[in-house]
This record gives structure tokens, sequence and C-alpha cells, in this order.
């Protein structure tokens, strides 16, 4: 089995959103996930985003360390969304993890896709 090389990938995560993160672990009680965010055909734009929690890693994932949250991207989904930045927001009128990505040059008017 190769060893799996941890390289910088472009995106960033809000301390707001890692601490969000590393809450959700503790309540799971597992310290073996990582936040995986991956960019998939789909969705009325082209491109849709999927973040959740993994514990698989593959050889060609690349994995940032944010404060004790490993955030994982594929190579496939890394030109799509690098210098995107995952937050998370709480207001009155939306609870949920956001995806700021410089890279889309639109997206749906329900704001899970993206070309």
């Amino acid at each position: 089995m190769s060893e799996i090389v941890k390289e910088a990938h472009g995106v960033t995560i809000t301390e707001h959103a890692a601490l969000k993160v590393r809450n959700l672990l503790e309540q799971e009680g597992r310290d073996d996930l990582r936040l995986r965010v991956a960019v998939q055909p789909g969705g009325c734009s082209g491109l849709i985003y999927q973040l959740f929690f993994d514990e698989r890693l593959m050889e060609d994932d690349l994995v940032v360390d944010f404060s004790g949250v490993e955030v994982v991207v594929d190579k496939m989904s890394s030109p799509y969304i690098e210098g995107a930045t995952v937050d998370f927001e709480d207001t009155i009128q939306k609870q949920g993890f956001t995806i700021d990505n410089p890279n889309a040059s639109g997206s749906c008017a329900c704001g899970d896709s993206f070309s």
C-alpha cells in the first residue's frame, strides 16, 4: 500500500465552521472522520458541491489540517474549488455550511449548484 501524500488543496475553512465541525464530531463520538469537500456533475448549473464526513483517505486526496479539523479534497475536485472558503451560517434565515467559491461563474437560484 502506498503512503498517502498530504498536499495543500487551496480550500480554507473559517474558524466558526471549524468549531462547528469539531462540535459535530464530538457529538458523533468519532475522532477518525474528516470533512470532505467535493464537486460532482449535476444540479441545474452543471456542478454540485458535496460536503460530508468521511473516514476514508484515497491515494489522490489532498488534506489540510485546520486546528484539528482535516479538510479533504480529491484531486479531480481541487481545480473547481481552489481558493474556496467553507463557512457556517447560523442566523434566523439560514443555518448550515456555505461555500464561497471564486471559481464559480454562476449559480442556480437554489444555491446548490454552480458553473
